[in-house]
């Protein structure tokens, strides 16, 4: 593509095409940019188009955010996979995107910023050192636009320090960036700081420079999360003593007018307050002598806050500091006063446990975020999270005493909800978040709260005041109420007995029928999260006995939640299905034709435009599940489930609705491996061309879900695949995913279908380049996972044919190369396989090599036999060999067939590894009766072999034949 003026206007008229709501206009715009994206100069001319003034600036943005996500798809090559960016690109880019992202409104700026950081990961310092010197030279310019746009640009590259894993390349990285950054960035805090006190009278100037320091402070975090700089230690008092004035500072001319919007200034405190609680956490000897006056400050801060929501974040990180500090028992004497102790739980906790108007609003109108801040936990930032934590570090530390102290709150808050429920209603919102404060002591995602204060009764409190709320007739009456209430059940409900926690399932199941988006999300959670609890016998708590007498009214009211308009795609709803559908199992079946159109429906409906990944995967798990206990029952009823999901799959195969795709793939593979074998219907054979196309092959989240449906063919039709000519296709499939690291396990997953299945003579033609295609890979990259998968598969291949057909295959391809396979493969490396299925394939078709293998015992190879045998034995007594081999390079070792989008994945399709030796029950037992066989018909020749073994394989092999009461001759 030439950067030319047409190109440019082309692209121009594609980005605002993308824009359309109009789905038919929309589409095939992405469609088209997608499909340009590779020529050369296309990154180029967008950079162009973004920085031309006389264009849109909507279509500039889209174009910086196109720009961006080009990058962040395209800049990091996985192995294996063609480099989609031209080399001239790369650097034209590099030379660029600079001085462009620095020269730009902000809201391009932010996205070419992220881009550099997305750039930045792969390529700095090693391919881009000269990034870093370009920043910091702008520093000298003065203009903080641009000085802005660099610390931007620093805290979004620097960020990836706050949670990258210790190693010796991240050290380097970060002393390279502290040599380069540490001083002009201490300069820069100090220079900026009396500009502050230049401009004070200039609102305007004020809002950059303050602006400058927040995203200082922020590049500050970053550098020192990790470990403490010796310069930052050195200039400490520099760094605190500005820390300290900025907590302080107060500029009226910077106040907002807003409630909801934090403006620069609690943005920059809020920093400040993030810093400081990392140095009283990581670094608190050098901290020590600055600490009491940031408590002070901290205190004084908290004290003078409001409770807007504007301020919530500066709260919520002022409260996690003194939670820092609370939590060192050198520091604990700072709390230890009666007077200090009353005067956080009176002016600091209780104000900001508050349910306030905002949250309020919030309840009613934003219930999803509601829901992810309440009991996803993505509440870290809010005050009530904050105050929740300072409470729970204080009665850990200060138990007697901060329950004497908030008992009396406690009281007054019941007393006072006693008095007018529906008046005062917060205030037992706000005791219930209380207690749950104050009682925690452990938790876990899977069972809630596992250990709590002993000094309550959490049952006696969820009788006398959770119980009464769930009870009231009216689900929607007090509907906050409700949802703590439900909350306290599921956060307590492992702690709770296990009767209790089962009487609550009908209440559960009726407030799902609540107006409120949040109980009757609550309510589905709750159901959901009971039913995967077990009893002290790991038992299900809840069994489909006990569930079946309520599965009228539960299926009935969780489909009934589905059609409200708030909550037609709820997750929660959608979990709670797909776990009923598990613990009922057969149970569901009645319930089925009524559930099956109704989900149908509901998958027709998303696949037009899939925006909840978390839903989309519950209902595919519903299906998967479905199509499971129904089939197992009665096979014939896979025809059922093809005529209804048929349809809709071609729908979504033929659209390209790439998020659902592995979904069917997987769908048909466990309504294809249903079928009986030889009955496969002919719609599957006209669906194989379109599966054997490369360019389904290219996205990384079809492979593993494609290998399965390609095997489910080759085990249920593989006559047809034969009598079709399709096996080539399937062998280049095989020959595609071998050559690459990270899916090669795929292919054989696949190649060992193909020889389970297909018929030997139809295969015959082939072996000879599969085994080629196999050491030509090896020759080039040894990683332990291939020579894992490759051992397991010369195995099978001799227990399927024979172990001197597997000889006399190699050996066609070179003369004697048998023999190094045996010394540079089979017998070092043996150890390393794992997994029992592959481990007994192995044992067998080492024995059969052994005893089975003229060559191994009298021919070319013999001298081999005493070293495999040995290997064999230790395979059978010592530990897995779990180290690897150098041409690794961190791929992931692991010898099954993985899903790559692990979202992806459907646990209830998934397969069980099928033994294809399910005649053989203990390998050892084979291998003593396979020698007694060899012994027999070689007289004579056993003893000495057996004598060329240590010590030890002869005294482990003795201890095998007596064990199976078998003589060697």
């Amino acid at each position: 593509m030439e950067i030319s003026d047409d190109n440019l206007q082309t692209l121009a008229r594609y980005l605002q095409e993308t824009l359309n709501p109009d789905v038919n206009v929309r589409r095939p715009a992405e469609k088209f940019l997608e499909g340009v994206e590779v020529n050369q100069n296309y990154p180029l001319l967008m950079l162009h188009l973004v920085h031309k003034p006389e264009i849109d600036m909507t279509i500039r943005i889209a174009g910086s955010v196109a720009f961006k996500n080009y990058i962040k798809r395209n800049w990091n090559v996985e192995e294996d996979q063609a480099d989609r960016i031209h080399q001239a690109d790369r650097a034209a880019i590099k030379n660029l995107i600079v001085t462009l992202m620095l020269t730009s409104p902000e809201s391009i700026q932010k996205q070419l910023s992220d881009a550099i950081s997305i750039i930045g990961k792969t390529d700095f310092p090693l391919k881009w050192p000269e990034l870093i010197t370009q920043m910091v030279e702008k520093f000298a310019t003065g203009d903080f636009n641009i000085i802005n746009g660099v610390l931007q640009t620093g805290h979004s590259l620097f960020k990836k320090y706050r949670y990258e894993f210790k190693s010796n390349e991240l050290w380097t990285e970060i002393k390279y960036v502290l040599e380069k950054l540490a001083k002009p960035l201490t300069d820069l805090l100090v220079a900026t700081v009396n500009l502050a006190q230049t401009h004070a009278s200039d609102p305007n100037a004020l809002k950059i420079i303050y602006h400058s320091l927040m995203l200082i402070c922020k590049v500050f975090y970053s550098l020192n999360f990790q470990d403490l700089p010796e310069f930052f230690e050195d200039n400490m008092q520099t760094w605190m003593s500005n820390f300290h004035n900025l907590l302080c500072v107060d500029v009226n001319s910077l106040r907002t007018e807003s409630e909801e919007e934090a403006g620069v200034i609690e943005q920059l405190k809020s920093q400040v307050c993030d810093n400081i609680a990392l140095y009283a956490q990581k670094y608190d000897e050098e901290f020590q002598p600055y600490l009491p006056q940031f408590v002070t400050d901290v205190w004084g801060l908290l004290v003078g806050t409001g409770l807007q929501p504007k301020y919530d974040l500066l709260v919520s990180n002022a409260l996690q500091f003194l939670s820092t500090v609370a939590e060192r028992n050198h520091y604990r004497n700072l709390f230890e006063d009666n007077t200090v102790l009353s005067s956080i739980c009176e002016k600091v906790i209780i104000p900001n446990m508050e349910f306030r108007v905002s949250d309020e609003e919030l309840f009613e109108d934003n219930p999803e975020e509601y829901t992810r801040r309440d009991i996803e936990g993505s509440d870290v930032d809010t005050r009530r999270r904050a105050a929740c934590d300072l409470v729970n570090t204080l009665s850990v530390h200060f138990e007697q005493r901060i329950m004497e102290i908030f008992g009396q709150y406690l009281q007054g808050m019941m007393g006072k909800y006693s008095e007018n429920p529906k008046q005062n209603w917060r205030s037992k919102d706000a005791a219930l978040y209380l207690v749950t404060s104050l009682v925690s002591r452990g938790s876990t995602q899977k069972h809630g709260v596992t250990q709590t204060s002993h000094l309550v009764s959490i049952p006696q409190f969820c009788q006398q005041q959770i119980l009464p709320e769930l009870e009231r007739q009216d689900v929607n009456e007090l509907p906050v109420l409700k949802a703590d209430a439900i909350k306290y059940v599921m956060t307590f409900r492992s702690v709770l007995p296990n009767e209790m926690v089962v009487s609550t399932l009908p209440q559960l199941i009726r407030h799902m029928t609540s107006e409120s988006a949040v109980v009757h999300t609550y309510a589905s959670c709750a159901l959901e999260k009971i039913l995967i609890l077990k009893d002290a016998g790991n038992k299900p708590l809840v069994t489909g006995a006990q569930l079946e007498p309520l599965s009228n009214e539960l299926l009935s009211n969780l489909f009934g939640v589905l059609t409200r308009p708030v909550s037609e795609e709820n997750e929660y709803v959608m979990k709670a299905m797909m776990r009923t559908f598990s613990t009922l199992q057969e149970r569901v079946v009645p319930f089925l034709s009524v559930a099956l159109p109704k989900l149908t429906e509901k998958l027709q409906m998303v696949a037009k435009n899939p925006s909840r990944p978390h839903f989309n995967h519950y209902l595919f798990e519903t299906f998967s599940l479905a199509i499971r206990i129904v089939c197992k029952q009665n096979q014939s009823a896979v025809k059922s489930f093809e005529d209804i999901l048929f349809p809709i799959f071609q729908g979504i195969l033929q659209a390209d609705i790439q998020e659902f795709i592995p979904y069917v793939f997987q769908l048909l593979s466990l309504l294809m491996e249903n079928t009986p074998p030889g009955a496969v219907p002919e719609t599957y054979m006209q669906l194989l061309p379109c599966l054997l196309a490369p360019v389904l092959w290219e996205r990384p989240a079809n492979i593993s879900p494609l290998v399965r449906l390609l095997s489910a063919f080759a085990t249920q039709a593989a006559p047809q695949i034969v009598g079709q000519d399709k096996l080539g296709g399937f062998l280049g499939v095989f020959q595609k995913l071998i050559a690459s690291k990270s899916n090669d396990h795929e292919g054989f997953h696949l190649m060992r279908c193909i020889i389970q299945n297909v018929p030997t003579e139809a295969l015959q033609a082939y072996m000879k380049q599969v085994f080629f295609l196999l050491f030509q890979r090896l020759s080039s990259s040894k990683t332990t996972k291939f020579v894992i998968n490759l051992i397991v598969f010369f195995c099978l291949y001799a227990v399927k044919y024979s172990a001197n057909d597997l000889v006399v295959t190699i050996d066609g391809i070179q003369a004697q190369m048998f023999g190094m396979v045996l010394e540079k493969i089979l017998i070092p490396d043996l150890q390393k396989v794992a997994g029992n299925v592959d481990r007994k394939i192995v044992a067998c078709g080492i024995t059969k090599l052994l005893c089975e293998c003229p060559e191994m015992y009298t021919g070319t190879y013999q001298k081999f036999w005493p070293q495999l045998l040995q290997a064999l034995i230790a395979f059978f007594e010592m530990p897995v060999d779990e180290t690897s081999l150098p041409d690794d390079h961190f791929i992931e070792i692991d010898d099954t067939p993985t899903f790559q989008t692990a979202s992806a994945k459907l646990n209830f399709a998934n397969t069980q590894k099928t033994d294809p030796l399910q005649a053989v029950g203990e390998p050892r037992q084979f291998l003593a009766q396979s020698l007694a066989s060899l012994g027999s018909s070689q007289p004579g020749r056993l003893p000495s072999y057996i004598s060329n073994t240590n010590q030890q394989s002869q005294t482990t092999l003795q201890g095998y034949l007596s064990k199976f009461g078998v003589q060697l001759s």
